[in-house]
């Protein structure tokens, strides 16, 4: 019986040997040991940076809240990452933060709510050991709402020198993200994704690389 792996192999077929270099270069630096939440973020250019930054450093996972905002993702700034990274969009339930919440810690995270509003602990002395990571961020003008304050596990802040109360959230994200990646890199977590989910990882960029691939799917598997 045909599998994934034998997918995996003819839809190579069908891509540059260039791009499986690649493909199997940076499938390695790929984590879900961090995720990003974003709650109802109502700027597109946001949105789509924070996706861009998620792509740029490895983080495989972006969760989307949508209670007031519905997501939009702008494709002059978000440039193809939406091919190469999962999102997680919650918006049928009554309350998606909970519903978001509720399945980030099933899934093993611990809920770490980013404000410069909190009292939190510093980027610089974040403990990564600590287990999985999921890193919420609101809008700029209002912050996460009461619900992900009140049900955090934690809160992280980022030092500021400024008169400025909080940094545009792509800008946040980014330097939150760019300092944890590199501090897991140099760790001795283990934060890649396991063999299963690379496998999955490659099947979905296949699929969103090679031209018609549905159809071929669909003739391979003989449908």
């Amino acid at each position: 019986m045909k599998n994934n792996e034998d997918l995996i192999n003819h839809l190579s077929l069908f891509v540059t040997d260039h791009k499986l270099k690649l493909f199997s270069e940076l499938i390695g630096y790929r984590t879900r040991y961090l995720t990003v939440v974003l709650e109802d973020i109502y700027q597109s250019q946001n949105a789509s940076a924070v996706m861009r930054t998620c792509d740029c450093l490895g983080i495989q996972d972006i969760h989307i809240i949508e209670n007031k905002n519905k997501y939009t993702f702008n494709p002059d700034v978000a440039l193809g990452s939406v091919k190469w990274i999962n999102m997680i969009r919650y918006n049928e339930m009554e309350n998606n933060t909970l519903s978001a919440i509720s399945h980030l810690r099933n899934s093993g995270y611990r809920i770490v709510a980013t404000s410069p509003h909190n009292e939190g602990t510093e980027l610089n002395d974040f403990d990564l050991n600590s287990g999985k990571t999921a890193l919420f961020f609101g809008t700029e003008l209002e912050g996460l709402s009461p619900i992900v304050l009140d049900n955090a596990d934690e809160f992280m802040t980022v030092r500021m020198f400024g008169f400025t109360e909080s940094f545009n959230i792509s800008v946040s994200a980014a330097i939150i993200l760019h300092h944890l990646t590199e501090k897991l890199h140099n760790s001795s977590i283990i934060w890649e994704l396991n063999n299963e989910e690379k496998s999955d990882v490659l099947l979905a960029w296949l699929r969103n690389t090679v031209p018609r691939a549905d159809i071929i799917e669909k003739e391979y598997f003989n449908i």
